[in-house]
């Protein structure tokens, strides 16, 4: 049987991820509501059950908030409190959605929902406009090497859809975009109550002829920028051994680029070999064909090579191996981050014994002044710091929104994770 060419197409679409991000109250809630229910992408009990809940709140109209934020304590307090994750989909694009909470003491929740996302949707309010929080989640879009932000200007109702206050609201923007090298960048002007500019274009605001939100998320590249681009990385996480038939195999997931069979690869101390299979959970893969980034796969070489857990297969750019390096830290706990703090490390399968051999600076995400002699990182602190190893790791630059150069600092003796840090980046 043949399918159709439009039910062809749509088993044919790409996936979008992106995430919502903003100050408390700039309504990003109501703004993922509004997608979804402008998408068609809501249930009818789910709407009938939003419309009870908002009468019986005393709402005017239905609450589109009430679709995300689903978890009791963000309901009684009326805000968003964790990462809500949301899947919708239209004509042209499958969408995975995060909505990240505002407050700043939830940085790392931010940092955790624009990690993978290939599109930031900014909202602030028309009548605030550029406020810490902005700066906060742009300077993190940077670190993370998100290029795509989409500025909403929401609540423009509330300003009488004054073209006036858009303009100088997408001015400040585009200069701050700019100077952290977010190149494409879109402001557009909203309002997530009424429906304006979200999915539908806005019929209040003449002198804006630009895309809605939805334009932009169903045709902005989503192909760039991608682990597969990069060169293979494959950090071995078990060597399967059977003795009987003497296979040695080397499990593990493709970070970074791709592998087939007759491909060389290079292992610590910079020795190549021969990948002779790829075995998968359903099978040998066939000559020709390859081993992506995400896939989870077992190895063969041609030689004979001790391996271990933590070991870096690579292509021809193999990553220099060294006991120290510059990275970018987002702390995560109560605990800080200081000069001389011994804790451990977890680069890709490899865990090792780390220092922090100094704390270079701690970001002032308001662009008032870094503090650029810090005694110590705390929590929701983006900083500079150094990296001292007992091993030597083959580290490099972050890419591909975490393919390579992520790592964790954790601490010793609890074994809970302190940071998340990024190797080599800097902002500013």
């Amino acid at each position: 049987m043949t399918l159709a060419p439009n039910v062809s197409a749509l088993k044919q679409r790409d996936t979008l991820r992106l995430c919502t991000a903003g100050s408390v109250d700039d309504g990003k809630s109501t703004f993922v509501g509004r997608l979804l229910y402008d998408t068609k992408s809501v249930l009818a009990d789910q709407v009938e059950s939003m419309e009870r809940s908002s009468a019986d709140r005393g709402f005017d109209g239905m609450d589109l908030s009430l679709l995300v934020d689903g978890l009791r304590a963000e309901r009684e307090q009326g805000i968003t409190i964790d990462v809500a994750y949301r899947y919708f989909a239209t004509d042209k694009r499958t969408f995975i959605l995060a909505d990240t909470p505002g407050h700043v003491q939830y940085t790392r929740n931010t940092v955790t929902g624009m990690s993978t996302s290939q599109v930031v949707v900014l909202l602030i309010d028309a009548r605030h406009g550029v406020v810490e929080q902005t700066r906060r989640h742009l300077n993190v879009a940077a670190l993370l090497g998100v290029r795509h932000v989409v500025l909403g200007v929401n609540k423009i109702d509330l300003v009488d859809y004054d073209e006036d206050t858009f303009r100088a609201i997408e001015s400040e923007f585009h200069e701050i975009a700019a100077r952290l090298g977010l190149s494409d960048s879109v402001a557009i002007p909203i309002s997530a109550l009424k429906g304006d500019n979200v999915v539908e274009r806005s019929t209040n605001m003449d002198w804006y002829s630009g895309p809605t939100v939805l334009d932009v998320l169903e045709t902005v590249p989503v192909a760039t920028g991608r682990a597969d681009d990069l060169d293979f990385r494959f950090p071995i996480q078990y060597v399967i051994r059977e003795h009987a038939s003497d296979y040695r195999g080397y499990a593990g997931r493709v970070k970074a680029g791709h592998v087939a069979v007759g491909d060389t690869v290079t292992t610590p101390g910079g020795r190549s070999t021969t990948v002779t299979g790829i075995d998968t959970a359903d099978g040998p893969l066939a000559e020709g064909e390859q081993a992506t980034a995400g896939d989870s796969v077992v190895l063969l070489l041609a030689d004979d090579i001790d391996l271990a857990r933590g070991d870096l297969l690579a292509g021809s750019q193999r990553p220099e191996a060294v006991r120290e390096f510059a990275a970018t830290a987002v702390v995560l706990t109560d605990k800080d981050l200081t000069p001389g703090q011994m804790l451990k490390l977890r680069y890709g399968t490899d865990l090792v014994k780390a220092r922090i051999a100094s704390v270079d600076r701690v970001l002032d995400l308001d662009g008032v002044a870094d503090d650029e002699s810090p005694e110590k990182a705390s929590l929701n602190d983006i900083a500079y710091i150094t990296v001292q190893t007992q091993a030597e790791l083959p580290v490099e630059d972050y890419a591909a929104r975490g393919a390579v150069g992520n790592f964790l600092l954790i601490d010793a003796s609890s074994g809970n994770t302190l940071a998340a840090g990024f190797v080599g980046q800097r902002l500013r």
